[in-house]
């Protein structure tokens, strides 16, 4: 069996982490820590946990308590993952980050986008950026994943084949991209109250969202990126508009790049009709499809995923399967709840 850690397990990713750990037929999940929660039991705070976790209960973080598992999950704030990365990291098999503390490969852009500075160049150095579809090869036998951010996984398996194989042009890219609330996580906050998001569509994050330049390293675009917080649970759709660059596409000639450049890949779906967020609810799936207005001469791409699924959770337990060398589908369902 994988032994596995879950740090910060009492949020909601850490919550989607221990259910796909439950599902998945070689993971033991050891300890789950939790600070605020210490002394809880999970199913007392998630009962939709309790048929798998009867008796586990939120400890408190100790470094010590991971040392020699498998693979240890990181569901903190950002600056709490980049204080206790480099105590697992060598102490255990893979640590899966789920916040940004190593997602940016240029550290000098921490302080304007994140707010601090980042003291751990060798660390950054090696952490591999946690898609699958994109960085496979490098995530095998990884100590270190970043995990992406959820808008950064959709709008970048939306945009990447495109850019890749130059039919879009790179510069002047536009992301608008949705989310539901449990984005924000589990802590109480004005803004995602039901009485401030319900019967309410608002952007937010204008001109300077922190997933941009994480979104720009990885589709190698120049984006103008403005996300919106819809009054849902879960979801993410990001709409990407690019102008095309060479002979003008069609719809049918995006569509077939797209679905050309994913063939083998289990977990993108490319179809002619509008994704759907709730098509791809509890499942590590994400379905895109594609526009050539002829127009206004724009080229559109629409993703659609479930944000602590593929988004978050699901990526993180699927980039732990490929650096372990597990079946890469184990713990993970291609399929959504539907209705």
């Amino acid at each position: 069996m994988v032994r596995v850690g879950i740090i910060g397990a009492s949020g909601f990713t850490g919550a989607e982490l221990l259910r796909l750990c439950a599902a998945h037929p070689e993971v033991e999940v050891v300890c789950a820590t939790g600070d605020s929660q210490a002394g809880t039991l999970a199913s007392v705070l998630y009962p939709s946990l309790a048929a798998a976790y009867p008796n586990l209960v939120f400890e408190e973080f100790s470094a010590d308590r991971f040392a020699g598992l498998d693979a240890v999950f990181l569901g903190v704030p950002h600056e709490a993952a980049l204080e206790i990365a480099p105590q697992l990291v060598g102490t255990v098999g893979v640590v899966i980050d789920l916040s940004a503390a190593y997602r940016l490969k240029d550290s000098s852009l921490y302080p304007t986008w994140y707010g601090f500075e980042h003291t751990q160049p060798e660390l950054l150095a090696q952490a591999v950026y946690g898609l699958p579809e994109l960085y496979r090869s490098q995530l095998v036998g990884a100590k270190l994943i970043a995990t992406p951010g959820c808008y950064v996984t959709a709008a970048s398996l939306a945009l990447t084949p495109l850019v890749r194989s130059g039919i879009v042009n790179p510069t002047g890219v536009i992301v608008d991209a949705a989310s539901g609330v449990s984005g924000a996580g589990r802590a109480l906050k004005h803004s995602s109250m039901f009485s401030t998001i319900d019967e309410d569509f608002t952007a937010y994050g204008l001109l300077d969202h922190r997933h941009t330049p994480e979104i720009e390293q990885v589709t190698g675009a120049q984006v103008l990126f403005t996300p919106h917080l819809a009054p849902m649970n879960r979801g993410i759709l990001a709409t990407c508009y690019a102008r095309p660059q060479g002979d003008a596409p069609t719809t049918a000639s995006l569509l077939a790049a797209i679905a050309t450049f994913y063939k083998n890949e289990q977990y993108i779906v490319v179809r002619p009709s509008s994704p759907s967020t709730k098509a791809t609810l509890g499942s590590n799936s994400v379905h895109i499809t594609a526009r050539f207005d002829e127009r206004t001469g724009y080229v559109m791409v629409i993703a659609a995923l479930d944000n602590l699924a593929k988004g978050a959770s699901g990526g993180a337990v699927q980039s732990m399967n490929v650096a372990l060398g597990l079946p890469e589908s184990s713990g993970l369902s291609n399929v959504g709840v539907y209705p």
